[in-house]
């Protein structure tokens, strides 16, 4: 690997400062448990000026074409029957139409053994898409002035696709689920119906059987809807220091929510969790946090130096760390 700028490796994760396309040929034929990630969204954001970064691509069949290569190694990487994770959006053209980012997505990973089983929608609340954003087709004005300007905020998706054949090790929940990542786990009629979630978690720690579980059910419940409305928009890493000076000054790592629920539900203590994009390495420390090993891929310098600080004091969490997310 010597296009490798930089690495840092421990016993519990080993990331790379590195074009993505230049580390996952050296990774082992089905290693790979579970990748999670975000591409980048075609044409939306530049991420850096590099000519390796997708981003940079002069048109999107450019991009899709690269692209394409990226999901072949993850297809040779991952093990039979075990799952890649895509956080994706729509993109909006230059003049205000969409592009279905998530069938292009849908599309490649088909081609390359992978069938794709669910598309999770991440809600997101307006008012912060436009302070953030600051899209015009969200302005309240415009409810006035013209109405056939005005749309709803987009969401994000993560979809979910399962490699064809036999996963040789099942992903097991032995006691059932009992740490909900997200703001409120209990809708107003289960809290009335069962108490409130910290008097769940008192209630079934410890409970070694999931069938009379109560508290897994729920979670499971909340998690098995197809819209995530829960995300909390600001739990993630640190990653102001790591932005250069031209920036896109909305780029918004992924949140920890999404990728613990990922990483919990479909890997096992110990595996090993793939992101080809790191950023400052919010899907290594999920993956690591929630006890399994981290392997991470970042081309952009500044982003890479701000995942090892992010990184340097990430541990398991324990029930009172679950407690305060």
């Amino acid at each position: 690997m010597s296009k490798v700028k930089d690495q840092h490796i421990t016993e519990d994760y080993a990331i790379y400062n590195s074009d993505c396309m230049f580390v996952m040929p050296s990774l082992e034929d089905e290693s790979i448990d579970l990748s999670v990630y975000s591409p980048p969204f075609a044409g939306l954001y530049n991420y850096s000026s590099s000519p390796n970064d997708f981003s940079n691509c002069a048109t999107r069949q450019e991009f899709l074409d690269q692209y394409e290569f990226l999901i072949s190694e993850i297809a040779r990487v991952t093990k039979s029957g075990r799952i890649t994770a895509v956080h994706c959006t729509d993109v909006i053209n230059k003049d205000g139409s969409m592009w279905d980012f998530p069938h292009e997505i849908i599309k490649l990973h088909e081609k390359y053994g992978f069938k794709y089983r669910n598309k999770i929608t991440i809600w997101k609340e307006p008012l912060k898409v436009r302070m953030r954003t600051m899209v015009r087709s969200l302005m309240h004005k415009l409810i006035v002035e013209d109405s056939t300007e005005c749309f709803t905020a987009m969401p994000d998706y993560v979809l979910i696709f399962k490699k064809n054949g036999e996963n040789e090790v099942p992903v097991t929940h032995p006691t059932g689920l009992s740490y909900y990542a997200g703001a409120k786990p209990m809708l107003p009629e289960m809290e009335k119906k069962y108490g409130t979630y910290e008097q769940l978690r008192k209630k079934y720690a410890g409970h070694e059987d999931p069938k009379t579980n109560k508290l897994s059910h729920i979670i499971w419940q909340r998690y098995a809807s197809s819209v995530w409305d829960d995300i909390r928009i600001d739990n993630v890493l640190k990653y102001k220091e790591g932005r250069d000076e031209d920036d896109e000054k909305h780029v918004h790592p992924l949140q920890l929510d999404v990728i613990h629920r990922i990483v919990e539900l479909y890997s096992n203590p110990n595996e090993k969790v793939l992101t080809p994009f790191m950023g400052v390495g919010s899907e290594v420390y999920g993956a690591v946090s929630m006890g399994r090993k981290g392997i991470g891929v970042e081309l952009k310098d500044s982003y890479y130096k701000q995942a090892i600080k992010n990184l340097k004091n990430v541990s398991i969490m324990n029930d009172a760390q679950k407690t305060l997310f």
